[in-house]
C-alpha cells in the first residue's frame, strides 16, 4: 500500500500509463533517423560543392594527339611559361589506367600498350575564372593539334546539383520537424483524453496550469529525447554505409568514424526533448484554458 501511495504521489496524473513509453519514442526515433540523414546529406552536399569548386574548377586538361605525344615536354614548357598557369604536369600511365578502368574494365590493363591514346596533361590555373580560350590558342600555335579543355561548365552544373540536393535535404529536415511537432501534439491530446478526469480533479484541488502542463511536458520531453537518442544511434551505421557509397565523389577518401557529423547527432536528443517539452506545454495550457 505504501508503494502505491508513493507512486501516485510522484505521478498523481498517471501519465506513465497514459503516455506510452514505446509508441512515442519509436516514432521520434524514426524521425530522428530521418533528421540525421537529412543533416548529413546537407553537409555532405555542401562539402562536395566546395571541393568541386575549389579543385576541379581550377583544373584544365590538355591533350596531344598520339602522333604528337613526343612533344609533351615542349607543350609542358610552353604551358609552364604562361603566367596564368600555376602548375602543369603530365598524367602518368598508372593514372590513365585508373581513369579508363571504369569505362574499359580489366581489359585496359592488358591492352593499354596497344591503344592509340593521346598524351594528357593536367593544368591548374592561378584563377579559376580565367578564360582558357587564349591559352588554347597560344598552345595550338606552339604545338599543333593540342586541345585544351576546361571543366568550369561541368563544375558549375555539379555545384548547382549539389546545391539542389542540399536544399532538398533542408526541406526534408523542416518537414521532419513539422511532423514531430504534430506527433507530439497528438500524443499529448491522447494523454489528456485518457486522464481527463484526473486532470480536472487535480485542477479543482488547486493545481495551476503551470504545474499540470509541466508534468506533461517533462514526461513527453523525456520520451522524445530518449527516442531521438535511439534514432541517432541507428543513424551511425546508416551514415557509414552512405559515406562509403559517396566516397568516389569525394576523391576516394576512406570513411572514418571521426568524419561522421557527431555534433549534429549529439544535438538531436536535446532538440527533440525541447520540441516535445514546448509542444506539450502549449497543447496542455491551451486545453486547460477551456476548463471553468
Amino acid at each position: 500500500m505504501m508503494v502505491r501511495r508513493t507512486r501516485y504521489a510522484r505521478d498523481p496524473l498517471g501519465l506513465k500509463r497514459a503516455l506510452s513509453d514505446r509508441l512515442l519514442p519509436g516514432l521520434v526515433a524514426a524521425m530522428a533517423l530521418l533528421a540525421a540523414l537529412a543533416l548529413a546529406g546537407s553537409r555532405g552536399a555542401e562539402a562536395l560543392r566546395h571541393r568541386w569548386e575549389a579543385g576541379a574548377a581550377a583544373a584544365v586538361t590538355v591533350q596531344l594527339p598520339p602522333e604528337q605525344a613526343g612533344r609533351m615536354d615542349q607543350a609542358l614548357a610552353v604551358l609552364r611559361a604562361m603566367p596564368e598557369v600555376e602548375s602543369a604536369e603530365a598524367v602518368n600511365p598508372e593514372r590513365m589506367r585508373a581513369l579508363l578502368r571504369p569505362w574499359l574494365g580489366p581489359a585496359v590493363d592488358d591492352g593499354m600498350a596497344a591503344l592509340p591514346l593521346p598524351a594528357v596533361m593536367e593544368l591548374r590555373l592561378v584563377n579559376p575564372d580565367i578564360d582558357p580560350s587564349p591559352l588554347a590558342a597560344r598552345l595550338a600555335e606552339a604545338v599543333p593539334g593540342a586541345e585544351l579543355e576546361a571543366h568550369g561548365i561541368w563544375v558549375a552544373r555539379l555545384a548547382a546539383l549539389a546545391g539542389s540536393v542540399q536544399g532538398v535535404a533542408l526541406a526534408v529536415l523542416a518537414l521532419v520537424v513539422g511532423v514531430a511537432v504534430a506527433v507530439v501534439a497528438v500524443a499529448t491530446r491522447a494523454g489528456i483524453a485518457a486522464r481527463r478526469e484526473a486532470i480536472e480533479i487535480f485542477h479543482d484541488l488547486g493545481a495551476t496550469q503551470r504545474d499540470i502542463a509541466g508534468r506533461f511536458a517533462r514526461r513527453i520531453g523525456a520520451l522524445a529525447a530518449g527516442g531521438a537518442l535511439a534514432g541517432a544511434a541507428l543513424a551511425v551505421p546508416a551514415l557509414i554505409a552512405l559515406s562509403s557509397l559517396a566516397a568516389p565523389f569525394a576523391g576516394g577518401e576512406a570513411v572514418t568514424i571521426a568524419a561522421l557529423p557527431w555534433m549534429d547527432l549529439a544535438l538531436l536528443p536535446p532538440v527533440a526533448g525541447a520540441i516535445g517539452w514546448a509542444t506539450a506545454q502549449f497543447s496542455v495550457r491551451r486545453w486547460l484554458r477551456r476548463l471553468p
